[in-house]
């Protein structure tokens, strides 16, 4: 088997996964492309000794300590603000903290990518933890629906301290919540109950409003094409319910134009 058939299918999730660490798509298909082109030419190789998703991230970990800052000077971040919110988190925490509650990586396999220890990873995504919390609490718009899963969803945000304006279940139902009052995050599955997108509901919302948005989906293959800007935050179902709360602390972190709840 070829390597790039090894590694296709690991590949749409890597970017996302570049992307959330980054805080931008441009930089982190561009770390992900450094490391795809330093393997092809032999520069670096997949340790046998690790799985080959495991050993594909412990590639672009490589590539990223060493290159990291160079990089990024070339490729500047989209938004000043959101930069500033990465440099607050050390970029080991925030790796650990990716790579477990986003990737869905176990602390050991984290470990194994990172050359650390469990209770090295342990300590980073503690720490990664305790910062993001502190700069989040927003306005939460749900458009899902299914009303087990958006019941499950919305306990979830509540849990994080967010308030939830609304729970839409179709295209035309969440543009006029939207419209009623902005929130400061969207949820957002794509198929909805009347046939409509979750998809065109985003788009007629950011059309008007500045606001992070999550994507959490059955059908993550519609938004991983590569051929159009891609959400950088986009869970699939059935999810983990860390798996939600790890993105909604990065889709607010990262976003600078996010809108903290009002008092």
């Amino acid at each position: 088997m070829s390597l790039l058939a090894r590694l296709a299918p690991h590949l749409p999730y890597m970017r996302r996964y570049a992307r959330a660490l980054t805080g931008s798509q441009s930089t982190g298909d561009q770390y992900v492309r450094v490391a795809l082109e330093a393997l092809a030419a032999g520069e670096k190789q997949l340790d046998s000794r690790l799985s080959p998703r495991v050993a594909l991230y412990h590639v672009f970990h490589a590539i990223w300590c060493t290159s990291g800052a160079r990089l990024e000077d070339r490729t500047p971040t989209e938004g000043h603000e959101a930069s500033q919110r990465l440099m607050r988190i050390a970029p080991r925490s925030r790796q650990a903290f990716l790579l477990t509650a986003l990737e869905g990586f176990t602390p050991s396999e984290a470990a194994q990518i990172l050359d650390t220890d469990f209770p090295d990873v342990e300590r980073l995504i503690s720490q990664a933890q305790t910062e993001i919390d502190a700069e989040l609490a927003t306005d939460v718009l749900i458009i899902e629906d299914e009303p087990v899963i958006a019941a499950d969803i919305e306990a979830l945000v509540r849990e994080l301290g967010h308030t939830v304006v609304d729970i839409a279940a179709t295209r035309t139902e969440a543009v006029e919540a939207v419209a009623r009052k902005a929130p400061g995050l969207v949820l957002a599955d794509i198929q909805l109950a009347d046939g409509s997108s979750g998809i065109d509901a985003v788009k007629d919302i950011l059309g008007h409003y500045d606001i992070p948005v999550i994507f959490i989906t059955a059908f993550p293959e519609r938004l991983l094409t590569g051929e159009r800007p891609e959400p950088t935050f986009l869970i699939t179902k059935p999810f983990q319910p860390e798996t939600v709360k790890a993105a909604i602390g990065q889709a607010l972190f990262f976003h600078p134009g996010r809108t903290a709840k009002a008092a």
